[in-house]
């Protein structure tokens, strides 16, 4: 392996640095560390009850980039987990990555499912630099994808570096690590002159400072930005000129959804519903998408549940201008009772009127109801039935 830089430890425990590496053009300030003034966006109905609430945040961008639509908070810090990942792969083939084919670039911005094709994919990736699956330093791990996860335990496998849902991207960090005659042992250190070339292109490209840094889930940096600035970078990325490092990731992931999740992945789904759109999911409840015109839309769900984040987003594209019979795939979650849909979770708020309302839907709070109705028998009776989930 090369190690041709000195290494450039954290202790354990201790605060991560903020990366350094070449100079950066001057940005905007950081977001603020606070709160986030969080906003209900979803509701749980069940019989006609509202049961649950989710609370986020959510940001419109129009073609211009102004704020076309704001709910919550949109500027505190907060952490985009994988959905930064597009940035992050821009940021790599600024730093240094070799020329890869659309369907392995793809795979670097990736959150995948662990499927053959995703993993035969990063081995690629890692032929093409000399390295093994044991030169990564991602957190071994199952296959994402609940059938893949299955068919992998039926077939003996254990957790592994390769089958976890981020290898494509330190794949591709050890590529470009290695192209540029780094260490490789200490790649995810954030003091690593890598992990200060990604930080150069998350401040560009969202317009603002990074307010913490931190250790995602992978093991990688990850990078305190705002929900707004987070949509401001991807809007960058849709609309970028082709043969620009924006421009390669985004005709990437559009020519390869299924490579940037998987093939039952509602992010991939949503990409070949909507022609053209950018779209990274993240995790606790992190999505954006961004159409080739600029319009963008950033979804946060206050309490991570995954569950709510495609029907919020379905409902911010259509503040996009989606045609809403286009999201209807994507607009609710079912709510079942004993085998049987009894509700729906669906945006709230001033998201709601995108879409016409579900049967057995609640007024907005403050009406008054024209008549009183029992809820129906199979409801009221306290069925242990849960959402739908993807």
């Amino acid at each position: 392996m090369s190690n041709t830089t000195p290494a450039h430890t954290t202790p354990a425990g201790a605060t991560p640095p903020r990366p350094t590496g070449p100079a950066r053009p001057t940005q905007g300030e950081p977001p603020a560390v606070r709160e986030p003034a969080h906003v209900p966006v979803a509701h749980v109905v069940r019989g006609g009850v509202i049961e649950g609430v989710h609370h986020g945040s959510v940001v419109v961008l129009a073609a211009d980039g102004s704020v076309e639509f704001r709910a919550g908070d949109i500027e505190a810090a907060f952490y985009p987990r994988s959905a930064l990942k597009p940035v992050q792969a821009v940021g790599l083939l600024r730093a240094g990555l070799p020329p890869l084919d659309s369907e392995s670039l793809a795979l670097v911005a990736a959150s995948h499912s662990g499927e053959e094709r995703h993993l035969a994919t990063a081995r690629r990736i890692l032929d093409a630099a000399g390295l093994v699956e044991g030169d990564l330093h991602n957190m071994p791990d199952l296959p994402y994808d609940p059938t893949v996860r299955d068919e992998w335990i039926r077939a003996g496998c254990g957790p592994s570096r390769l089958a976890q849902n981020c290898s494509g991207k330190h794949a591709a960090m050890l590529m470009t690590a290695r192209a540029r005659g780094w260490s490789l042992e200490n790649y995810l250190d954030p003091g690593h002159p890598l992990q200060g070339e990604i930080a150069s292109t998350v401040e560009e490209l969202t317009g603002q400072g990074i307010a913490r840094v931190t250790v995602d889930g992978c093991g990688a940096p990850l990078f305190a930005v705002s929900l707004h600035g987070l949509t401001r970078a991807v809007a960058r990325i849709a609309t970028a000129a082709p043969g620009t490092d924006e421009g390669r990731v985004a005709h990437a992931m559009r020519e390869h959804p299924e490579m940037v999740s998987g093939s039952g992945r509602d992010v991939a789904r949503l990409m070949r519903a909507v022609p053209g759109l950018l779209a990274k999911d993240g995790f606790e409840g992190v999505q954006i998408a961004a159409l080739p015109d600029g319009r963008a839309v950033g979804v946060k769900i206050a309490d991570g549940a995954d569950r709510a984040r495609m029907p919020v987003t379905a409902a911010a594209l259509a503040r996009c201008g989606i045609d809403p019979e286009i999201l209807a795939a994507f607009d609710r979650t079912p709510v079942i009772g004993g085998g049987q849909e009894v509700g729906t979770l669906r945006a709230a708020g001033a998201l709601a009127p995108f879409f016409a309302p579900s049967a057995g839907s609640v007024p907005p709070a403050g009406s008054v109801p024209s008549t009183s109705a029992a809820p129906p028998a199979s409801s009221a009776q306290g069925t242990s039935g849960a959402s739908s989930v993807a």
